[in-house]
């Protein structure tokens, strides 16, 4: 087990298998010392989290579906760097999509719930730029969907 995900185990937090791509496409492409990530999703054990935030889910419950979506992604980062978590070096950007109605202007909140949970977790190597943007829908009516640009050895 890497130092990284001992740390994730003080957080309650134990990576699962990577998710396999729902279609035509990879889950990550690594291009030198720098990978991206596709969007993941928001899910937990019972499933898809979903619906509109500003109308079927609050802000709080949003931010939480933010925080799947982070660990989502650091089994993404695990499974690239062959299951070794360690050869992380740091979290280089995050683009956060928010399913939300039209007058919802409280996305960077929501998004929040993955920037913390990563600089919680990680420390300053999860420190990271970001943009968080509204979608009208997104698929399957999940509440949010996040992709990544990490950098490893």
């Amino acid at each position: 087990m890497s130092n990284i995900e001992k740390k994730l185990t003080d957080f309650g937090v134990t990576l699962a298998d990577a998710p396999a791509p729902a279609a035509n496409y990879v889950p990550f492409v690594q291009v030198g010392d720098m990978l991206f990530v596709s969007g993941q999703i928001s899910r937990d054990d019972e499933g898809l989290i979903t619906g509109k935030v500003g109308d079927d889910l609050s802000v709080e419950a949003g931010a939480a579906a933010a925080r799947t979506c982070a660990i989502a992604l650091l089994s993404q980062v695990k499974a690239a760097c062959g299951g070794d978590l360690d050869r992380l070096v740091r979290v280089v950007k995050l683009t956060g999509f928010v399913n939300s109605t039209p007058d919802f202007t409280e996305q960077p909140q929501v998004i929040n719930g993955c920037s913390d949970f990563l600089v919680e977790a990680l420390g300053d190597i999860g420190r990271h730029s970001r943009s968080a943007v509204s979608a009208g829908a997104l698929p399957l009516n999940v509440a949010v969907e996040i992709e990544g640009i990490f950098q490893i050895k």
